[in-house]
């Protein structure tokens, strides 16, 4: 089968040099067939490139109006696919023309003077080889771009748009827990992920993850984890050992990965009724806890020896910790990427000290608003610094509303 003509322009105001150039190119014949059209300014080009899309174009530098260099910008400013392949073509063999040409995507160079049909033959076939590998590239990053567009949107659906009310049957204005989350990737797709599991009427179990690394892998290990929440619920009271079947069940899907992957996490049970907190810690920052009764702000206490991250070990043992919880506490929980970020005027780091600061500061405003501070005081700080890691920060709120005998029993 004889391949397809390809189609080629070419860009002249001198009609007996257009027409030698023509001849020239279909003296080519079968070793490279095409099927030259002839524009004699650049306005008649951009007419033609409107009309339909060429693969080649052989351009003269000296055109009435707007020159060779000048159109060359213009057609860069056109659809990927109305974008021909340009070699430019001149009398003066300036150089210098030569190098700007190349700068404005130019595919080569060639002087009218003593061009020949083997000469013009390696030209076309090379200028033509690079606009079809560059369109396959084109092609592949737009069907990559449409992917991860795709993907983003489904793990933004793994995210929470709503909270579980305590009691179930109250609304969510009277919930006896309140929730709020900031939530913001560095790039299209996370590694930062956090659920709240309805454990009772008046027990709420809240996780939150950090997967190594960012991209592909890491967005696929955050649906993993996902799926390992439902799977370990029923040990999801205790936490020490909720974190131990969430290791061991993740531990047994990234083994067969090539490179090491982990996941730190934290994952803590509020009992409004008994007025406890319970938690336990995958290598993952301690929560902030808040008490707006007396005003004091900590880090939740962890053991000197947490757990490893989730994934590492599986032997790797998990410690249930407790405290007390009472109405007006509030708990941030967080990923590092909270306070990592760092100043580009000074390229210091946020630190867990100002961040605690900041909610000592904040620590009577409404929970969306102390979230929202919180967000803002990172990114005041961080200045024009482009995030390096995403962010995640999760508020529970204890509420003063009473739970009756009944809403308390499990």
């Amino acid at each position: 089968m004889n391949p397809a003509p390809v189609s080629l322009l070419i860009v002249d105001d001198d009609p007996v040099s257009a027409q030698f150039v023509r001849q020239l190119v279909l003296s080519l014949g079968g070793e490279f067939p095409c099927m030259p059209q002839w524009a004699e300014s650049a306005e008649a080009a951009l007419g033609e490139l409107g009309q339909r899309a060429y693969e080649l174009m052989l351009l003269d530098y000296n055109l009435p109006g707007a020159n060779g260099l000048q159109l060359l910008a213009q057609i860069r400013d056109l659809p990927a696919e109305r974008q021909p392949a340009v070699i430019m073509l001149t009398g003066s063999g300036s150089e210098r023309v030569a190098v700007e040409a190349m700068k404005r995507g130019a595919r080569d160079y060639l002087p009218k003077e003593g061009l020949d049909a083997a000469l013009l033959l390696r030209a076309l076939r090379s200028a033509l080889a690079q606009k079809q590998l560059a369109d396959q590239v084109a092609r592949y990053h737009a069907q990559t771009r449409a992917d991860l567009e795709m993907a983003r949107h489904l793990q933004q659906s793994l995210l929470p748009d709503s909270y579980p009310c305590f009691p179930r049957s109250a609304a969510p204005s009277e919930s006896r827990l309140r929730f709020c989350h900031r939530f913001s990737p560095a790039s299209e797709l996370a590694g930062d992920f956090f659920s709240v599991l309805p454990l009772s009427d008046t027990r709420a179990g809240v996780f939150i993850c950090d997967v190594m690394g960012h991209g592909v892998r890491s967005a696929l290990v955050t649906a993993m984890v996902r799926g390992l929440l439902e799977n370990a619920a029923r040990r999801a009271a205790n936490p020490g050992r909720f974190l131990s079947e969430m290791n061991h069940r993740l531990g047994s899907l990234l083994k067969p990965a090539s490179s090491p992957m982990f996941v730190t996490a934290f994952y803590l049970v509020a009992d409004v009724a008994a007025g406890r907190l319970s938690y336990a810690t995958a290598g993952h920052p301690p929560p902030l806890r808040l008490r707006r009764g007396t005003g004091q702000a900590a880090p939740l206490p962890v053991p000197s020896r947490a757990g490893a991250a989730l994934g590492l070990f599986g032997d790797a043992a998990y410690v249930t910790s407790e405290c007390p919880l009472v109405p007006g506490d509030v708990i941030l929980l967080f990923t590092d990427g909270l306070f990592e970020v760092m100043s580009a005027d000074t390229q210091e780091e946020y630190g867990r000290q100002r961040l605690l600061a900041a909610a000592r500061q904040q620590i009577k405003l409404p929970l969306p608003d102390l979230c929202d501070a919180l967000i803002a005081g990172v990114r005041a700080f961080a200045g024009e610094a482009a995030l390096s890691d995403d962010m995640c920060l999760l508020g529970v709120e204890v509420t003063e509303r009473k739970i009756t005998r009944k809403e308390a029993t499990p």
